[in-house]
């Protein structure tokens, strides 16, 4: 599959990457450019305090859509063993952002590369769930509240030895050690690695530089740490795993047709998406 299409048209997609969002995903208005770059000048006060309403807490998600040979958005749906997170709001860990993120990611794809993306439906699936392996990439969010099964585990670790590769995203601080165990559970060789600006992923389908790959955290002053976990713990083969450590990625995602969040750092959180998707699906 070609997914990154003619040299000049992923020139211009660069380019027209702010179009794209407003034509695809919404209207964005910029809200306080100066200083979102530093995630230690991010106040979110003033924005929480603005932010859109959501509907209610997902219990159930929509129904997946049928197989069709596309690529399919996949968030991992898990039932979480620890109290806190977005239960004590309702609804599930697993569900924070879904399916609005998943919808509007989708969408950018689809407008930005040659892939063929599903645009009926997003996919959610338990870690057992047979389905799992027809699709490349799976979405795990705020996995400080994480637990599987002990089938749950096994079929994440085959899923990942045979090519598959994960996202972990919105989850901050001691979230980690939770992480941690459950990623110890499935992979106990591996290792997380700190990774920056220099790696492949950050310039699989859009250049990312320096200190574009730091998108603040939405409403937490915290400092985004990006983590990979490598074959043979070797950062030079190829990528099991993404973990955007300290950061919401999907918030952006989510939020993008409000207005909530200010444009280019709602830009660079989809070119992370649409680079994370890419290197997944190249390697």
């Amino acid at each position: 599959m070609d997914v990154m299409g003619n040299p000049m048209n992923r020139i211009r997609s660069r380019g027209l990457i702010l179009v794209l969002l407003i034509l695809t995903v919404g209207a964005l208005t910029a809200v306080g450019l100066e200083a979102w770059r530093n995630p230690q000048e991010w106040n979110p006060g003033d924005q929480w305090r603005r932010r859109p309403r959501r509907g209610g807490r997902v219990s159930e998600p929509e129904a997946n859509p049928d197989y069709r040979g596309r690529f399919v958005f996949t968030r991992i749906r898990y039932s979480s063993g620890l109290s806190g997170g977005f239960r004590r709001r309702g609804g599930s860990s697993w569900s924070h952002d879904y399916p609005r993120a998943d919808r509007h990611l989708s969408r950018l794809l689809q407008e930005l590369t040659t892939m063929k993306v599903e645009l009926e439906g997003t996919n959610v699936l338990e870690l057992d769930n047979a389905d799992l392996f027809q699709h490349p990439v799976a979405y795990i969010c705020e996995p400080g509240f994480w637990t599987m099964s002990e089938s749950e585990a096994e079929s994440l670790r085959a899923y990942v030895l045979k090519g598959g590769f994960l996202i972990f995203d919105d989850f901050t601080r001691d979230d980690w050690y939770n992480l941690e165990s459950q990623l110890r559970r499935v992979l106990p060789e591996y290792r997380p690695i700190e990774i920056d600006a220099s790696h492949p992923i950050f310039h699989s389908f859009f250049e990312m530089e320096g200190q574009t790959i730091y998108v603040p955290h939405p409403y937490r002053n915290v400092t985004p740490i990006y983590y990979g976990l490598f074959e043979d713990n070797d950062p030079a083969k190829r990528m099991l795993a993404i973990v955007n450590y300290n950061n919401d990625i999907a918030e952006y995602w989510e939020w993008s047709d409000t207005g909530w969040l200010p444009i280019d750092i709602t830009n660079d959180a989809y070119k992370l998406g649409v680079n994370y998707m890419i290197y997944a699906l190249t390697h």
